[in-house]
């Protein structure tokens, strides 16, 4: 059996789903095991054959016929979830989704909420409830997913969040929630279970969220998410960790980003689709900092000796820039490149992109 971990190493973006993609390419049965954050991803993976999706709240591994599992401290969205089956359906595929009854579920009420609130949107909100939903967890409001299969005690619980919360979504929000909880119960496609998944599977990847820089115990706060995105919620011990970044910064929203401005040296991405639009607000990109990295790694407690350095885009570059012990330092060719990546952050393999594509070539470090 082998068991892969796919992590960004930033504040998000880094390419996490097209290497869950490239790992999907293995033979016999595979599960992608999502363990953290929820339906505020946005994983895009392109096939060899133009087949292509961005992912929220199936795994990254669906195009290729890969079944998903939704983990307990994952939360789910049902409308999001309907609507992107239905998406996946019309493109050919038969997407397989196993939801663990522990998930928090999003409604109408946290997403209104997380868009109007000054402090989500102020601090890097995605805009889409889930910070919101685990707020009110915490205060005991809790919608699971084990709750969708009772209709009527689920009807009670959204009937109360209009005396929790301030804004209301419209009845046409509530009724399409409902819908959708109904929708979920029934379909083929979809199942709800009281444990977690293990046995069977010759190959799991476990497909982090956002990025080590976003995490709550190790981000900036209170630009972070409210998840963990290092391996705190995996379930298996010392699993090989393919550690993502692109091969410059991006950040999404408001935070602290190092060498702001410092870009003249990246391509435009003929394939981005990150934009200024949206609750987020602006896509920023900027020349790589290795401090960062290694102090996202150093905050991890992820072994080294068990990290595959993945650099993603390295097409872009115009010139090899990064910054280290904030001095720029320039190197001749992707080689040189991803080489001192590597030694400055202990780790002894890589393997580079240069296409949205799931190919991976691996870079031998001297």
């Amino acid at each position: 059996m082998e068991r892969f971990a796919v992590i960004g190493a930033g504040f998000g973006d880094e390419g996490k789903g097209k290497v869950v993609s490239y790992l999907c390419q293995r033979p016999g049965s595979r599960l992608v095991y999502r363990f953290c954050g929820g339906h505020q991803a946005a994983h895009r993976v392109v096939l060899d054959n133009g087949r292509h999706h961005v992912f929220s709240n199936f795994g990254s591994g669906t195009l290729q016929g890969v079944p998903t599992f939704w983990s307990k401290h994952c939360t789910i969205d049902p409308v999001g979830i309907m609507n992107e089956l239905t998406d996946l359906v019309s493109k050919g595929t038969e997407p397989r989704l196993t939801i663990h009854q522990d998930c928090p579920v999003t409604t109408p009420f946290d997403k209104i909420y997380n868009v109007s609130s000054s402090q989500y949107t102020r601090n890097g909100s995605c805009g889409v409830g889930f910070g919101a939903t685990l707020q009110r967890e915490q205060d005991f409001h809790s919608i699971l997913a084990e709750d969708l299969v009772h209709q009527i005690p689920l009807k009670i619980k959204v009937d109360l969040l209009k005396k929790y919360y301030r804004d209301i979504p419209s009845e046409h929000a509530i009724n399409e929630f409902m819908r959708a909880c109904r929708s979920i119960i029934s379909s083929p496609y979809i199942e709800i279970v009281r444990s977690e998944i293990f046995l069977g599977w010759e190959t799991i990847i476990f497909e982090g969220s956002q990025g080590l820089l976003l995490d709550q115990n190790i981000g900036f706060f209170p630009h972070v998410t409210r998840a963990n995105t290092g391996i705190t919620n995996i379930p298996c011990k010392d699993v090989p960790v393919y550690l993502v970044t692109r091969a410059y910064q991006t950040r999404h929203g408001n935070g602290p980003m190092t060498n702001e401005g410092m870009h003249d040296h990246i391509y435009n991405h003929a394939y981005e689709q990150n934009n200024d639009h949206g609750h987020q607000g602006a896509f920023r990109i900027s020349m790589l900092d290795i401090d960062l990295l290694k102090y996202a790694v150093d905050k991890s407690g992820i072994h080294k000796h068990l990290i595959t350095l993945c650099v993603t885009c390295i097409d872009l570059m115009k010139q090899f820039l990064f910054t280290d012990k904030g001095s720029v330092v320039s190197c001749k060719n992707e080689t040189e490149f991803v080489n001192y990546i590597c030694h400055a952050l202990q780790i002894k393999r890589a393997l580079i992109s240069r296409t949205p594509t799931p190919e991976m070539e691996e870079i031998k470090i001297t």
